[in-house]
């Protein structure tokens, strides 16, 4: 099924003009959501708004957006006031600079999008794809829509593009706000911690190995809910406490993962 796109925009470098469209690169897992319901009557319960000091309700007509400015002190704006305010982004993407792809560390990534060309936009779409491809770089670029402008990152994926949308730096919190306890490594240690990491190693990464096991799990419940079995929770063993020697934890874990490796390569011969 072909994607639809989710907004249009334009993608300027230079006296180039580039047009294309915004698509979600992909949907979360719908989460298995329970409502509040009315235990005498079975009906679901609704929410209302209320009036924060009087406590009375507001019906949604009488609802008006607002921003605070001091303390409990608010401007309010009307619906045609604040689609002038988001009228004042000019919808584009206007690319700034051009640096190598390993500059730009993973921790200001926020979310993705897939670029595709709009009507007339292809083949400067495939030049700027194939561009950045073979010099190994990304378009770094400012993301003006809905009356904000957002950093971004332009980079090739396949023969197309992909916009990464970027934290700005002063939204990226500092690893020194992590506490953190002294400890020593040994070489032993150390040598071990190696060894385990080469044999759960993989020379690439197979996303379709993995799968929602949490969700499977209690939609399986909610499944045996509804032909009408009681749920009940199980028995679960409470975690260890006990510190634990860190080679020998080490030494079981290669030994646990060499049985696995058995069991796997022993299933694969059967098949």
């Amino acid at each position: 099924m072909t994607a639809r796109p989710i907004s249009a925009s334009t993608v300027s470098f230079g006296l180039v003009s580039l047009p294309v469209k915004l698509y979600s690169t992909g949907q979360s897992s719908a989460k298995v959501r329970f409502n509040w319901i009315n235990r005498d009557t079975g009906a679901r319960v609704k929410y209302r708004y209320v009036d924060g000091r009087s406590g009375e309700p507001v019906e949604r007509d009488n609802l008006v957006k607002g921003y605070e400015f001091a303390k409990d002190r608010y401007v309010t704006f009307e619906p045609e006031e604040l689609k002038a305010i988001e009228a004042q982004s000019t919808e584009t993407i206007e690319i700034t600079e051009f640096v190598p792809a390993a500059e730009i560390d993973r921790i200001y990534l926020e979310r993705a999008y897939y670029l595709g060309p709009a009507r007339g936009g292809a083949r400067a779409y495939r030049l700027l794809s194939a561009a950045l491809k073979e010099m190994e770089r990304v378009a770094v670029a400012r993301h003006s829509a809905r009356g904000k402008q957002r950093l971004a990152m332009i980079r090739p994926l396949d023969e197309g593009l992909v916009l990464e949308r970027l934290f700005y730096p002063d939204e990226v919190r500092s690893f020194d706000e992590v506490p953190l306890e002294k400890g020593e490594v040994s070489d032993a240690e150390l040598a071990l911690a190696r060894r385990f990491i080469e044999q759960a190693a993989s020379d690439s990464f197979d996303p379709t190995r993995y799968r929602d096991e949490v969700r499977e799990r209690i939609q399986a419940l909610i499944d045996r809910k509804i032909e009408g079995e009681r749920i009940t929770m199980a028995p679960r063993e409470e975690p260890e406490t006990t510190i634990i020697d860190l080679m020998e934890a080490l030494k079981a874990s290669l030994g646990t993962r060499r049985a696995e490796k058995g069991r796997a390569a022993a299933a694969g011969g059967g098949a």
